[in-house]
């Protein structure tokens, strides 16, 4: 596994269980249908929360949470509708990403809550 793919599997792992200390659970990782890939399925309550992770070294080309266009928001609803399609559920869905910034010393991760809407 390249160190690009390693970063993110550890992002992923962090995102994870971050998600889970503030009551999330974690339904699924990497769910994939056809091109689109969600990196988290996550639930609390009522609501279906669609996560896309991302995992960043450094800040110094763009902020993290602007790496997400409407290509990939596009995949993602693909993905999100053929998820809950298949499972037949019946909740309110949100689209966040979580950032993993690994710096010196650990990391730092933001939970950003409705970062876009898919309509």
């Amino acid at each position: 596994m390249g160190t690009h793919n390693e970063l993110g599997a550890r992002g992923e792992a962090l995102a994870a269980g971050f998600l889970e200390r503030q009551g999330y659970a974690i339904l699924h990782r990497n769910y994939r249908y056809q091109r689109a890939e969600i990196d988290l399925i996550a639930q609390k309550g009522d609501l279906l929360a669609i996560v896309e992770v991302k995992s960043r070294t450094s800040e110094a080309f763009e902020p993290i949470a602007g790496t997400v266009g409407r290509k990939k928001i596009g995949l993602l609803v693909l993905a999100t509708d053929h998820y809950i399609t298949q499972r037949n559920l019946d909740l309110e869905v949100r689209f966040d990403i979580v950032t993993v910034y690994f710096k010196k010393g650990g990391c730092e991760i933001t939970h950003l809550e409705n970062a876009f809407y898919y309509f």
